[in-house]
This record gives structure tokens, sequence and C-alpha cells, in this order.
């Protein structure tokens, strides 16, 4: 378990849509109260994400817009899609945010796990869901993976790291020594060790290297240590003139079910109340299974049972903040 308090905005748990007026509004809070953002960020920020707004085509959509008081969940995934490809999700978080109280449960699912792939009669790597049916077949086989519900999705595609990343100019990685992918079936590329800062296209190959010796959890590490080091670089950054073009960007890469007044709603809340996040990793073990020999992550059927009583325990409103954990706290 990681508790991630130094974390200086709660808009990660939308994935990153708000991260830079987030970012700067809870790192400036005297400058940028609730008011100040609907005066300065609101309109701009639903401008921004009109055309990314897909709601799920298997569920009922009515005019009425989702209300983000209660606890409810949301499926994070960064697409790894090139040029008009639908993609796979490299990465997938189960998050449950809870706005009256600011907490928010953020569990990593590592791409290869071995699941029911719900709608295509076959067990396979869960990230083949969102290539196989779209968001929709992604949701709906996490949500038979935790015996849960998933209210929302929000996905974003990893070209638009890109851009947003040498937009804010850069970030710190936490590479000690040269990423060479050099494999027969992999992309090619170097990124060098101990630089000050990497640029948009570094870190999009930091959490693309696939030939560590730790396979899909480091994968699933990197990943998070990325969006950890962006969020901070954004809490950090004071050139306000940035925000309009970075949410552009954003927007452009970016699709969910949460309609625009909706997410500005949501950044206003963090923005008043604050925020903690427990992080956690779903555990298994890697082996090789089927006439192919191919690689897969099996999750500890102990482990996931501690994750589907944690899910059920953050969703209930009626549980104090004090009593939520995560499962290797309660194993200690």
């Amino acid at each position: 378990m990681r508790n991630y308090r130094r974390f200086k905005i709660i808009i990660l748990s939308i994935f990153v849509l708000l991260v830079v007026a987030g970012g700067v509004g809870y790192a400036n809070r005297g400058a940028l109260s609730a008011l100040g953002y609907d005066w300065f960020l609101s309109d701009r920020v639903e401008s921004s994400f009109e055309g990314s707004y897909k709601p799920l085509t298997d569920r009922p959509v009515t005019d009425v817009p989702p209300q983000v008081d209660n606890p409810f969940s949301m499926l994070l995934m960064g697409v790894d899609a090139r040029e008009k490809e639908r993609g796979r999700s490299d990465t997938l978080i189960y998050t449950v945010i809870r706005p009256q109280d600011g907490k928010v449960l953020m569990v990593s699912i590592p791409r290869d796990t071995y699941t029911e792939i719900v709608g295509k009669d076959k067990e396979d790597k869960i990230a083949h869901a969102y290539s196989f049916g779209g968001p929709e077949m992604a949701v709906n086989t996490v949500e038979k993976l935790f015996s849960a519900k998933v209210d929302h999705y929000a996905s974003i595609n990893f070209q638009g790291f890109i851009k947003v990343v040498d937009t804010l100019g850069g970030i710190s990685l936490p590479i000690t020594e040269d990423i060479v992918n050099k494999g027969k079936d992999h992309e090619k590329f170097t990124v060098k060790g101990n630089l000050d800062n990497y640029t948009g296209l570094d870190a999009l190959r930091f959490v693309r290297y696939r030939e560590d010796a730790g396979g899909d959890m480091s994968r699933t590490e990197r990943n998070r240590q990325f969006l950890e080091a962006l969020v901070s670089k954004a809490s950090s950054m004071k050139q306000w003139t940035k925000i309009p073009e970075i949410l552009d960007i954003i927007g452009d890469n970016f699709l969910t079910d949460l309609p625009p007044h909706s997410m500005s709603e949501l950044a206003k809340k963090f923005l008043q109340t604050g925020h903690e996040i427990k992080s956690y990793t779903l555990k298994g073990e890697g082996k090789r299974m089927g006439t192919q020999n191919l690689w897969y992550f099996i999750a500890d059927e102990q482990d996931l049972a501690a994750v589907r009583s944690t899910i059920t325990t953050w969703l209930n409103p009626d549980i104090d903040a004090a009593q939520l954990t995560v499962p290797s706290e309660i194993s200690q």
C-alpha cells in the first residue's frame, strides 16, 4: 500500500482531464477558491471536453447529469492507440471516489491479468477487452473481475501525453540507468538514465518499456510513477496561460461518460475539500499458458477477494472515513 498524501490534486482521479486546472488551483488555493474556479476555469473546462463525452452504448442515457456527491466508481484507462486504431488499455485503474470526505481508492489491474472477457465468451488478457469491444467491453469485464459496479469510465490516449508533457516543459522520471527496448518483436528505443528532464516521447517510452525482469508488475509501477510525476509538475506550474492549451490537448485525446458539467462540479468539490488517495495493485504471479505459451498474470484469489471486499466498503456512504483502508493494511 502506498498513501499518496503528497499528491497535490485529486483530479488524477478523473485521469488527468483536469490535471493542470486542478493542479494549479490546489497549489494556489488562496487565489483560486471554488468561486474563482467558476469565474476563471469552469466554462473553459466544459468547452474543452464537449467532444469527449461518449456514453456507454449498452447502458441507458438520461437527460439528468450524473451526481458527484455520493461515492461512485470510475474505471480509468490509459489507451495505447496510434492514429485511428482503437488500441488496448495498457493502464487500468478501478477508482472509488468519495467526494463527501475527499477519499479516493485506486486499484491498479495489471494489463496481462487473465480473466473472462465479458461479451467475447473467452478468457484472455484484460487489456484486450478494450481492443475487442471498446470501453463497454472493458467496463463489463472489470465489473465481472471485481464483482462490483463501474459507474463511469474515463480513457485517455497515451499519444496525448506526449503533447501535454512537452507543453509543461518536460517532467522528472526515476530512471537511474539507460532503458533499452531491443526485443525482436518490440519497438526499438533507448531512454537515457539520470537526466534532469524528460520529453513527452521519453515518458511514453518509459511506460511502454517491456523488457525488464519485473514484467507486467514493473510496467504497472512505471505507469504509476509517470502519473505521479505528471501531477507533480502540473501542481507546481505557475504559467496560467498554458491551461487552455493543455485542456484542449487532453480533450482531443480523452473519452468519458461523465458530462463536462459533472466533471467541472467534481473538480470544484475537491478544490473545497482536499483529498487523500490510497493506492493498491492487484497481487498475483506471472506464468506461461496455452498452446502458444503466452505470458499471463494470474490474480491471487485471496487477494482478489480482499479487493472485492474493500471496494464494497469504500462504495458504502455510511462507512466512516477513518475505517477506509486497503488489503495490505487489513492483513497487517
